[in-house]
């Protein structure tokens, strides 16, 4: 699927949006590593983005969720995309937590498969 001009526009302003999650989470975060999205329709956006946040093992993910880390990256994830003007109602739902452990584990290390 070739993207549209605007379509490239929408995708460089979320990546630096989540590029500032990602700078912010890893000095934060004890065990963040990295995050990704993935835009299945833009004509539909906000509603068919979805973010990956990965960290390196189960241990460091239950320890992170035990501390409510996870309500620190939904507040900052929502914060920087609406200051984007991407407004989303309902982020837990945009957004899924995992581990490098977990995909080398069960997909042997392959985030495409895993990330669907």
């Amino acid at each position: 699927m070739t993207m549209r001009k605007t379509d490239k526009k929408i995708e460089n302003t979320i990546r630096e949006a989540l590029t500032e999650v990602c700078e912010l989470a890893l000095e934060s975060v004890s065990g963040f590593k990295w995050l990704s999205h993935m835009v299945a329709d833009y004509k539909t956006l906000p509603a068919s983005l979805s973010i990956l946040c990965v960290f390196e093992t189960d241990d460091e993910l239950s320890k992170a969720l035990s501390e409510h880390k996870d309500d620190f990256m939904y507040r900052l994830i929502k914060e920087k995309l609406s200051a984007a003007n991407i407004n989303i109602r309902e982020v837990r739902q945009h957004i899924r937590f995992d581990t490098e452990e977990a995909c080398a584990k069960y997909n042997k290390g392959k985030w495409h498969e895993r990330f669907k």
